[in-house]
């Protein structure tokens, strides 16, 4: 038996979305009382921190609706049935960017639980720092509207100080490349 372990007793589906699905979980608590979770299912994301020649982080600014403003983010994106996450790293960073980088680049970061509390989505994420221009830029998805942005890690600091980077996978990609410049 796992620590704290809850057993489900019953499934309710309420939705299923082309991002998520919510569902409410009856559970036997380890108390043996019995309580509901509520439950985010989530095929799984994965984000880059694009680094340019120059030495400068690639971000998007993009709306997020749920907050009712835009934010400074590193390109990030689901997981497609079946897909691996490197295929995933190298899909999103072209398709938000107009950037392109190899396989053998990509350098694993770390893969992380995004919001455990209600959610079962990881979050994996690589750096790259060998990006090229695409000849031919790929479209991304018909509702995602960004705008590149090209920042020191100096001035990605600044960005967090004002609350312009305000996502947890983006000041943990910060955190891990001011983590390394001090190395």
């Amino acid at each position: 038996m796992k620590k704290f372990e809850e057993k489900t007793i019953h499934t309710e589906k309420i939705y299923e979305g082309k991002v998520i699905n919510l569902q409410v979980d009856e559970v036997t608590l380890p108390n043996g009382k019995t309580s509901k979770r509520e439950l985010i299912k989530h095929p799984g994301a994965v984000a880059i921190i694009p680094i340019t020649k120059g030495n400068k982080i690639v971000f998007v600014e993009q709306y997020r609706k749920p907050l009712e403003k835009s934010l400074v983010e590193i390109p990030a994106g689901k997981l497609e049935p079946g897909e691996q996450p490197e295929v995933t790293a190298i899909r999103e960073l072209e398709e938000e960017t107009g950037y392109t980088t190899d396989a053998d680049s990509l350098e694993f970061v770390a893969s992380f639980y995004t919001s455990p509390g209600f959610a079962d989505e990881i979050m994996h994420l690589y750096l790259t720092k060998d990006i090229v221009p695409l000849e031919n830029k790929r479209s991304g998805d018909d509702d995602e509207f960004v705008e590149l942005i090209e920042l020191t890690l100096e001035e990605a600091k600044d960005y967090v100080n004002e609350q312009r980077i305000h996502d947890a996978k983006t000041n943990y990609a910060i955190l891990y490349l001011e983590m390394l410049e001090r190395m």
